[in-house]
């Protein structure tokens, strides 16, 4: 009797609920529910491989009940020469990478097919599901982290599987809080991959099903597979920003998303903060004339430099709410020019430091012009700090950090402003005095006078009423790419929100 309620339960979450979603309370299935679900399905068959904390996901699906019809496989291979022996060694010997990620899902799901007999189970839809994580230590100061992967079928015999790649970082102070919380993730992930895989955003809204935000971050995701080729993972990375899910996501010129950690760990850091809509011959010229004086720097190493073109949600918000395909206009030409993107939450330069500084104490570079260098100078972006201005310049100024500050022609007077005639608030004249003199503000001396006139605003602003002129202030082939594929002119029409489904 028991398994009858718990199979009509399951029947029931089947059929669609319509139902909105009241004071912040959504009507979505438990995690047993969801378990059952995919147990008492004949279809959904596979392997759990999971390193680092526990079988915490594997452990939902067997007390759920009706296991022995889902899972082939369950293990953990802890032992590191165990792992090597089933997963290869790695150059580095680190383990709680994508790389060992990506082995764990590929050798698992080809053991499933190698042994699993197609004509006795003709409907089976294989998966592998794997985790390698790193929980948090005894001295409490590496919280952990970690990386979960799902490679699946959505048909029988489908011959490229389907894969979601993601990362995730631990809040919790309690290793045991942590692998409880990476079980449930687990489970949203393989459900959510079966149940809304054609609904990728919402897919990642329901990996925090039974989560609360405040203690996990996902700060990267992929989505790669036949069912997934409409994806665009730097669209799916937005929407990790957007539902506070962590608070900076990168992404390459390819348009793969990269993980923060990994790209700024230990590097030598040269930022660039602007809209780029569209990037122009100014931020190119700001961006190689600031790059060629950091290169020079005495303590920085060219082959372990990177430069990063950065966004903020706020930019993106200029005229309301976040117009998704102007952020993919923007993304095209970023990568056309071969540049690593950054979108972030941190309006305030001193957060972006702050963010950087987790990941590395080498030499870190901010690019901007003298408006930008006003605004930093300006103390009502700090009111919310205890501290002050003061406090939000210990946390900017910090060590090796230094700004390369590009001119600006006064449009009224024909003046070009620099950091020698800079005017900022007469009350942080001093302040301001303190940090050139202190050679943390350097001016770009070699900048082009002859494209000072040229701004993304009024770029755009040519481009979508079509007046002429625009294509000489881009850089060589921005202008064809924009033209050919139409950028910044098209104005979709905002798709409505669709009712929460469970």
């Amino acid at each position: 009797m028991g398994y009858l309620i718990n199979f009509v339960t399951v029947k029931h979450l089947d059929m669609p609920n319509t139902k909105a979603r009241d004071n912040g309370f959504e009507n979505i299935p438990s995690i047993k529910a969801k378990t059952l679900r995919i147990n008492l399905n004949p279809d959904i068959y596979g392997t759990f491989a999971e390193i680092g904390a526990g079988q915490e996901t594997a452990r939902h699906f067997f007390r759920a009940g009706g296991a022995s019809g889902t899972i082939a496989k369950a293990m953990s291979a802890y032992d590191k020469a165990f792992s090597d022996a089933i997963y290869g060694v790695e150059d580095d010997g680190r383990y709680v990478t994508q790389a060992r990620l990506h082995r764990m899902l590929r050798h698992e799901m080809k053991l499933v097919e190698e042994r699993i007999d197609r004509s006795q189970n003709p409907e089976y839809r294989f998966f592998s599901y794997a985790n390698t994580v790193a929980t948090i230590d005894f001295s409490k100061r590496y919280k952990g982290h970690g990386w979960v992967g799902l490679r699946f079928q959505l048909e029988p015999n489908q011959k490229e599987p389907n894969e979601i790649i993601l990362h995730v970082r631990f809040k919790q102070n309690e290793a045991r809080l942590q692998q409880e919380t990476l079980g449930i993730l687990g489970v949203n992930l393989i459900y959510g991959a079966y149940f809304k895989y054609d609904k990728p955003k919402k897919l990642l809204k329901y990996l925090y099903d039974h989560i609360d935000k405040d203690i996990l971050e996902i700060d990267m995701i992929n989505f790669h597979g036949p069912s997934f080729k409409g994806v665009d993972n730097r669209l799916m990375s937005l929407q990790l920003i957007r539902n506070d899910m962590t608070d900076a996501v990168m992404f390459g010129p390819d348009g793969h998303n990269l993980l923060p950690a990994a790209v700024l760990y230990k590097k030598n850091i040269l930022a660039l903060r602007g809209s780029f809509r569209p990037v122009t011959k100014v931020n190119m010229d700001m961006f190689q004339k600031s790059y060629d004086i950091f290169i020079r720097e005495q303590t920085v190493d060219y082959d372990n430099t990177i430069v990063i073109f950065e966004i903020t949600l706020s930019n993106l918000k200029a005229s309301g709410e976040i117009d998704e395909q102007d952020f993919m206009d923007r993304a095209e030409l970023l990568s056309s020019l071969g540049h690593m993107v950054m979108i972030s939450k941190f309006q305030e330069y001193y957060k972006l430091v702050e963010y950087f500084n987790n990941y590395t104490k080498s030499k870190i570079g901010l690019t901007m012009g003298i408006n930008n260098l006003v605004d930093v100078f300006d103390e009502k972006y700090y009111r919310h700090l205890s501290g002050g201005i003061l406090e939000a310049f210990g946390k900017l100024f910090f060590k090796d950090l230094k700004v390369y500050l590009y001119p600006m022609k006064d449009p009224e007077t024909g003046q070009i402003m620099t950091s020698n005639n800079v005017k900022v608030h007469p009350r942080m004249k001093e302040l301001y005095k303190f940090f050139k003199y202190n050679g943390k503000v350097m001016d770009i001396i070699d900048y082009d006078p002859d494209i000072m006139h040229i701004f993304s605003r009024e770029v755009l602003k040519r481009i979508t009423t079509g007046e002429g002129g625009w294509q000489e202030m881009l850089p060589e082939g921005i202008a064809e790419i924009i033209e050919n594929k139409n950028l910044f002119v098209r104005k979709e029409v905002p798709e409505k929100e669709e009712v929460e489904e469970d």
